[in-house]
Order: C-alpha cells, then structure tokens, then sequence
C-alpha cells in the first residue's frame, strides 16, 4: 500500500511540478539516455519492451525541437504548438522502412507544410521526470493525451515475462518489417549516458565508420561503386560492398563522410564480419 501511495505521488509530482532542464538550448548536443545492447542473462521481465522505431531522434527541451548533436530542427510552427512546456525524447518518425524519407523532411532549414504533415513524434521518455520508468511512463501517457496533438504520440510499451517471449516478438517485428526492439528498465530512475536501463535487440548490430576511400566496380558494376573504404574508430579499415542501392552505387557516399553499417558479429581480430551498408549518417 505504501508503495502504491508512492508511485501516485510520484505521478502526481510529475504532472503539476515542471521539470528542471537538463540542457540550456545553444550549442553542444544534450546529455541523453542512450542504450546498451541486450546481452544473454538479462532477465527481460524487469522491462518494458517496444518496438525500436527507425525515424530521427529528437529532443524537445520544453519550447524547441532538437537533434542529438545539439543543432535545431525546422519543422513548422504549428507542428510543436501544443507541446508541453517541459523535455521530451522521441522519435521523428513515418512509418517502418521509411528513414530515409523522414530524414529528407525533417532535416531542411525551411520546413514543409504537406511534408511535415507525414511526420509524428513517438516518445519514449521524460527527461527529468521524477520515479522509475513506469511512473514516466504514466506521466507521459498522461501529457500526450491532455495536448490533444495528433501527431504526439507515445511508443507502445509492453512486457514479456522471459527471454523466449523477448525473441519471439522481436521475430514478429522483424518479419513485418520493423528494426527491433528497444528494452527500459521498469524500475529504473532518469540518468544520462549509456546504461543497462535502455537496452536495445536487433538481428543485426551495427556502428558507423568514416569513409576514405571507393573501389571501383567491375563485371556487372563496371563503371559503379564496388565498395567504399571505411575507417572505424581506432583507425582500422573496412570494406563494405554490400548493401548498396543502384542510385547509390551510380552516386555513392562522398569520402569523409560518415556511413552506419550492419554486421552479424566481430571476427578474432576484432572486425565485423559481414559487413553491410546501412545508410550515411546525417550531420545532425
């Protein structure tokens, strides 16, 4: 009883009290929440599970929009009008499969109006926000509903009592076209930087690289992109030849640019295997 006078005072507190910021708008990217990678012995019924949207994070500080590296979004007025007055973390988002096509839209410094129409922005957390994640989560239901926006909405939480009801609905996601599935911790309070309070599942991992180099195609793709060379990190290189789309191959990603690829698992070396193209990472 105790525990549950808590959670709704919680909740309460939530609601009527406004958050402290945890970011002054300007320069330099906010401190976020950011996800491990799901690993074996985890026990997945101490979360609640969603589906991992493929759109464009984004961080409403209470009067603006903005992306994780700090830079402002452009969408119309309208489209934030009805906020709410305090941080926000969700995705920009269309539809599955379609980043490519939302990463088009919202990234122009002059929004527009019958694009942005497409768009909606899926949240998954309350930066700030006092309790554990169930609490947010009832605190952000709550907000969403209140704002009467239409294109403010909430990601779909729900749970699974193991590890083989996690990996069926992650096989159910997948084959209808989805990335994944993204894990929060139910108990866990608001922190910033990478933890095992979010956890991401995917059937794939993936990183990003810098590309230094093209190899020219041959046979069928003489005249085309063969593979780009890539740099991780700790100044090892890759070649990725897969993946590709034919206008990418015909217009392939510029060298310095940064690309994300997808691979199964890491070699004894230490490198991907498997390696394949995602996309090119926007500057944002």
């Amino acid at each position: 009883m105790a525990s549950l006078h808590r959670r709704r005072f919680l909740l309460w507190l939530a609601l009527f009290l406004p958050a402290r910021g945890l970011w002054a708008a300007g320069p330099g990217a906010p401190e976020l929440l950011l996800a491990n990678v799901y690993r074996d012995g985890i026990d997945p019924g101490r979360y609640w599970v969603s589906e991992k949207l493929d759109g464009v994070r984004a961080y409403w500080d209470g009067h603006a929009l903005y992306f994780r590296s700090g830079l402002p979004v452009h969408p119309p007025a309208w489209f934030t009008a009805g906020f709410p007055a305090r941080p926000l973390d969700g995705e920009l988002w269309m539809d599955r499969g379609r980043f490519d096509r939302v990463s088009g839209i919202v990234r122009k410094t002059e929004p527009l109006d019958e694009e942005w129409r497409q768009v909606k922005y899926m949240l998954f957390e309350l930066p700030g926000g006092a309790g554990d994640f169930s609490t947010r989560l009832a605190v952000l239901r709550e907000l969403v509903a209140a704002t009467g926006v239409p294109w403010l909405g909430v990601v779909e939480q729900f749970r699974v009592a193991d590890a083989r009801q996690l990996k069926q609905r992650m096989e159910a996601v997948v084959r209808d076209g989805g990335e994944g599935l993204m894990l929060h911790r139910a108990d866990a309070s608001y922190v910033v930087g990478r933890s095992d309070d979010l956890l991401k599942l995917k059937p794939w991992l993936d990183a990003e690289g810098r590309v230094v180099g093209h190899v020219p195609g041959t046979g069928r793709l003489q005249g085309l992109l063969g593979a780009l060379i890539v740099e991780l990190p700790d100044g090892r290189r890759l070649r990725i030849g897969t993946g590709f789309s034919d206008a990418q191959r015909h217009d392939p990603p510029p060298v310095g640019s940064l690309v994300t690829y997808r691979y199964r698992e890491l070699n004894k070396n230490g490198l991907p295997r498997f390696a394949s193209f995602l996309r090119v990472r926007d500057p944002f």
